[in-house]
């Protein structure tokens, strides 16, 4: 430990963050959303969408929401159905209802089966191929079409790409439903899709198979269909999803409870799968400034922790964000880039964390963005960060060509050949270790504020990112359902059973 924190305050901000979340993790207990319920139908095995392009899945949770109510679960009207695409369901009660849970656990059980066999295929195919040193070099691929992100992705990992990320279309967050197959229209990004998933999981395995190295593939667990999505991810052997506990709400206006209950199904999910999850705080610092917002970062990634742990996802699965936005005019932006990202790295030593590139503060000039990613890079490597997103030089200008990955990685490539184990030899200074402790106590501060206040209300002050999200508010809300006492959920009954 190079900062010399206080161990006492370090376990006072975790003992707060865990007081903040307790009551959103009792409300996410004890409610259910239809995209929750809808996962539960893809973990069964429904597939596929109706001729107007509506899946199978929302058509049937609708149904059963309009003629029976969601408060006792998705399982057991559908299970207890002869033929459900009549759309005709019912609370099956004695016997019938005893065959339909019976039928819902065994089907549910194929489903979390699967996942357990792609986790199992994971560990193989590392065993085989090898996994690469940290820190894993994270690269981004989105034209749209799956059919022109292969080939992409496939050559960002020849040029040494550990992570390939698939950003999803712009807006695809705020669908209520999951398209079907593969597509090749999208905006500033591809959908996720099953079949999407399918086939970038299979162009990286053989990619794996040549470069005799595991490349990793992420896409995003976020949004209105959360849980599917997860689901998915989980099935078709993807192994990081970004999955942040505010970032749906702040920035896509989401309803907060909405998002709380659908997170901690979906991290339940991601911890069976043995997905790292990547958070989203470096987004806080695009809309706040990154110096007196620091706090509001640290703070997030504990409660985050603490939301993940809950769900049973280990430190080696939380990919905890955050980000190189401090402005460069400021003197001394460099010694504080380090002592944010020192303080991160000591405070969750166990954590694969995920380092964000500069974005706010890239000009167009792209020399300029060439020389400050490189410090990013640098910062990275000092600071032993796990997970590098290779920055562009023309970020903010256009979607990035081919020959800007290849600069970006080639700066990254450098910089980590140079650098080589620079974390081990690097001792902060009283400047770095000054400025760590005060955002350790700025943000243990504002612990005491949402413990006292509630996380939901101090979501709705604008608390975190600046914008303000009430919780009676926002896209989603009407899918919130509270559970009846005879809810059934197959799935939860899984993935909480002891191991």
């Amino acid at each position: 430990m190079k900062l010399g924190l206080d161990p006492a305050v370090v376990r006072k901000a975790r003992e707060l963050a865990a007081r903040a979340a307790e009551p959103v993790i009792e409300m996410a207990k004890t409610h259910t959303t239809v995209s929750v319920e809808r996962a539960v139908l893809r973990l069964a095995g429904v597939t596929g969408a109706d001729a107007d392009g509506i899946p199978w899945v929302n058509r049937i949770v609708d149904a059963v929401r309009d003629q029976v109510g969601l408060e006792h679960g998705v399982a057991l009207p559908f299970f207890a159905a002869g033929n459900w695409r009549s759309m005709n369901f019912e609370m099956p009660t004695g016997a019938a209802r005893d065959l339909a849970l019976m039928r819902a656990r065994e089907a549910v059980g194929r489903g979390v089966a699967r996942i357990d066999r792609s986790r199992a295929d994971r560990d193989r195919l590392l065993d085989k191929h090898g996994d690469p040193e940290k820190p894993w070099i994270y690269l981004i691929v989105a034209t749209g079409d799956i059919y022109e992100d292969i080939p992409q992705a496939q050559a960002a990992a020849r040029e040494g790409a550990d992570v390939i990320a698939v950003i999803r279309s712009t807006g695809q967050s705020l669908l209520d439903y999951v398209p079907e197959g593969a597509t090749r229209q999208g905006y500033a990004g591809t959908y996720a899709t099953q079949e999407n998933f399918r086939l970038m999981r299979a162009a990286l395995d053989e990619v794996s198979g040549e470069l005799g190295r595991y490349v990793r593939l992420t896409n995003y667990a976020s949004g209105l269909c959360m849980p599917e999505i997860a689901t998915l991810a989980g099935l078709e052997r993807l192994d990081m999803m970004l999955n942040d506990c505010m970032y749906g709400i702040i920035f896509r206006d989401i309803n907060p409870r909405r998002t709380f209950i659908d997170q901690r199904f979906s991290r339940q999910i991601h911890a069976r799968a043995g997905i790292v999850i990547n958070t989203g705080e470096d987004n806080y610092l695009t809309t706040a400034d990154a110096i007196d917002a620091a706090h509001t970062v640290v703070a997030s990634q504990l409660l985050n922790e603490r939301f993940g742990h809950e769900a049973g996802l280990a430190d080696g699965q939380l990919g905890l964000g955050h980000a190189f936005e401090i402005n460069p005019q400021v003197p001394d932006s460099f010694r504080l880039e380090l002592a944010h990202a020192q303080l991160v790295r000591e405070l969750f030593p166990a954590a694969p964390l995920k380092y964000m590139p500069p974005t706010k503060h890239m000009t167009g000039n792209i020399f300029a963005g060439y020389l400050l990613d490189a410090f990013f890079n640098l910062a990275g490597l000092m600071t032993g960060q796990s997970i590098i997103l290779i920055g562009m030089m023309t970020e903010g200008i256009h979607t990035p060509w081919l020959s800007d990955r290849d600069l970006a990685l080639e700066n990254v490539r450098y910089v980590r050949r140079a650098a080589g184990d620079l974390s081990d030899d690097f001792l902060p200074g009283p400047f770095i270790r000054d400025r760590a402790a005060r955002v350790l106590s700025e943000t243990v501060d504002l612990l005491h504020r949402v413990a006292d206040d509630g996380l939901l209300d101090a979501i709705a002050d604008g608390v975190f990112g600046v914008t303000k999200r009430p919780s009676d508010r926002g896209r989603g809300l009407d899918g919130v359902i509270e559970k009846a006492d005879d809810y059934v959920n197959p799935a939860t009954e899984i993935l909480e059973a002891a191991p």
